[in-house]
């Protein structure tokens, strides 16, 4: 299989800076996935109908159990994907996962708006999360990383077999 990244390098220098700010983000990786997905249904509300566990629930979205397990799987599979992207050379989530994740997101109508608005809600997130650390390089060493990752997505994006 091709690398579909092949050309766009996640430099040594991206890679640290990704790394440090996971470092002090993994312990309230719980609490900041929550506030990831508030962020995202705070930009795009109509985002919710997308999540079967959201659609028929009265539970506010802050205590919704099931939004909150899926935040943090989420935001924490986001996150390493971004720490190993140099060291592996290519989006490391298991072959089957990338399958699964291409497939649900097809399935359910994801277009290239809702990975834009969860890009900017991951990137606000984390500058949140870590404003001493923010900086354009920052920015820039997140945005890489996601984008590779939603066009390893991307690639996986049809009818599950």
């Amino acid at each position: 299989m091709a690398n579909i990244n092949e050309g766009r390098a996640f430099t040594e220098e991206q890679e640290a800076l990704v790394v440090k700010s996971w470092n002090v983000m993994k312990k309230n990786a719980g609490e900041l996935g929550l506030k990831f997905f508030l962020r995202i249904f705070e930009i795009a509300p109509s985002a919710q109908k997308l999540f079967s566990f959201l659609r028929d629930s009265n539970v506010p979205l802050e205590q919704n159990q099931k939004l909150k397990s899926h935040a943090m799987s989420v935001f924490v599979m986001t996150c390493e994907s971004a720490v190993q992207l140099r060291k592996a050379g290519k989006v490391t989530v298991r072959e089957s996962t990338l399958k699964k994740l291409g497939a649900v997101h097809f399935k359910y109508g994801v277009v290239n708006e809702h990975f834009e608005v969860t890009k900017f809600a991951l990137l606000e997130t984390i500058k949140e999360a870590v404003p001493e650390m923010w900086s354009p390089e920052m920015k820039s060493a997140w945005s890489e990383a996601y984008d590779q990752l939603v066009a390893a997505i991307k690639s996986e994006m049809k009818p599950s077999s």
